[in-house]
């Protein structure tokens, strides 16, 4: 009998028309870009035109992900500004 895999969770970032940056994880980043695009899910999003998938990178389990995307949420604009220009590697923040 084989086991269910568990599914690849997936850090993303969205740009605003205003420059701020959004961080997130989801299992499927089209599909939730999709909803962020349609008003649904995070407030910080509803309402808002111009969103741009600007990141995404497969991280593994879920708890990887949310020590990622909870490190990422703390990171300086600046340095997001990295880790999608390619100046930072988020692998620094896996697991080992």
């Amino acid at each position: 009998m084989t086991t269910p895999q568990e599914p690849t969770w997936t850090l993303y970032l969205i740009r605003l028309d205003s420059g701020h940056l959004y961080t997130g994880i989801t299992t499927d980043v089209e599909r939730r870009f999709s909803e962020h695009k349609n008003g649904k899910g995070a407030k910080f999003l509803r309402g808002k035109k111009g969103l741009k998938l600007v990141f995404k990178r497969e991280i593994g389990d879920i708890s990887s992900a949310l020590k990622i995307e909870a490190a990422i949420k703390k990171f300086p604009k600046h340095r997001k500004e990295a880790l999608i220009n390619g100046g930072f590697c988020i692998d620094e923040l896996l697991p080992d």
